[in-house]
Parts: structure tokens; C-alpha cells; sequence
């Protein structure tokens, strides 16, 4: 009887695409909801191409800090990249929420990447420019070394914010392990 050695691990994709999208999933709220902002970027790995495979999602409180169905928002967007990269979601700008231990955090948006090549998710976090105070005293963003914190923070865009994703190499977005 010969032994055979060990099946390679599977990375996520390139059909990740297939069934987790669906129509909805990149509007968390409506088109015309009042306060809406587009949040959008583009993924690139490691060598600064752009991914045209990823699946990004979104997880967030609404504007008052909440979370849960009895608030009336979903908080949870998904979006695939299109051929150039890009994707975009439909939210509201979330409000601040307390950590595990009462302290307050600055808004943001927590983001999961799957794309090809990666074993697992990787997740991350988006800040927001205009919350500078707030994002001064965020105890999660106060764990990052402060020349990468900038890989955590959306800009101000036409209609929202930008807030690019780099998989690897130079400024690559800070992921976290959870």
C-alpha cells in the first residue's frame, strides 16, 4: 500500500463570488435613505494590482452607537470587487460605541477581506478623517504604531469616504487577529 502525502490547504476563491453576494448586499441602506454616504476603495495585493475577486464585508453600528435588529438597521454590507478592484457600499456613518469596558470608541466600520490567496479572512477597521478627536482616544487604534495608522482611516470623497485596502507590501492596511 503506497502513502500518499498531505492535500495542499485550500485558499478562499476564485469562486467566492458564486452565492454570498446578493442584489442588496452593497446598500445597508436604501438609495435616498437621508444621511447615506458611500463608502468605496479598491483592493490590491501585494505587488499593487488590483483584485478583481475579493468580497469585502461590512459590519456596523447605526448612527445613535447600536446594534441589533430592534434598532431597524442591518449593519452588515457585502460587496464584491468589480474588474478594476472596486467596491462600494451604501451606509450611514456609525456613532460611537463602548468597548468591553465602558470606554467610548471612535466610529468605524469593521471590515472582513476574502479574496484568492488567503487561507482565511483577514479583518480590519475603518476610521473616519473627520473624527480626529475621537479617533485620538479610541483604545483600538491606540494598539496600532501611529505611522500605520493611517492604513485604518477613510478620507473624505465625492459623496462619502475612500478607504483603499492593500493586501500586502507597502502600506499595507493593518489587520487584526481575532
Amino acid at each position: 500500500m503506497t502513502e500518499l502525502g498531505l492535500t495542499p490547504s485550500q485558499t478562499v476563491g476564485p469562486y467566492l463570488s458564486i452565492g454570498l453576494p446578493w442584489p442588496d448586499g452593497p446598500e445597508v441602506v436604501a438609495p435616498g435613505t437621508p444621511g447615506a454616504v458611500r463608502l468605496a476603495g479598491t483592493v490590491f495585493d501585494g505587488t499593487g494590482a488590483v483584485v478583481p475577486d475579493a468580497l469585502i464585508e461590512t459590519w456596523q453600528a447605526d448612527p445613535a452607537g447600536a446594534f441589533g435588529p430592534e434598532t431597524g438597521f442591518r449593519g452588515f454590507g457585502r460587496c464584491p470587487t468589480d474588474d478594476a478592484g472596486d467596491w462600494a457600499i451604501l451606509t450611514l456613518k456609525p456613532g460611537i460605541v463602548p468597548d468591553r469596558g465602558g470606554r467610548p470608541q471612535a466610529p468605524h466600520i469593521d471590515v472582513s477581506v476574502l479574496a484568492r490567496g488567503l487561507l482565511h479572512r483577514v479583518v480590519t477597521r475603518i476610521y473616519f478623517a473627520d473624527e480626529a478627536e475621537a479617533n485620538a482616544a479610541d483604545p483600538v487604534l491606540a494598539t496600532v504604531p501611529e505611522h500605520r495608522r493611517s492604513t485604518l482611516v477613510a478620507v473624505a470623497a465625492p459623496g462619502g469616504y475612500r478607504f483603499d485596502i492593500r493586501l500586502q507590501g507597502d502600506h499595507e492596511t493593518v489587520f487584526f487577529a481575532i
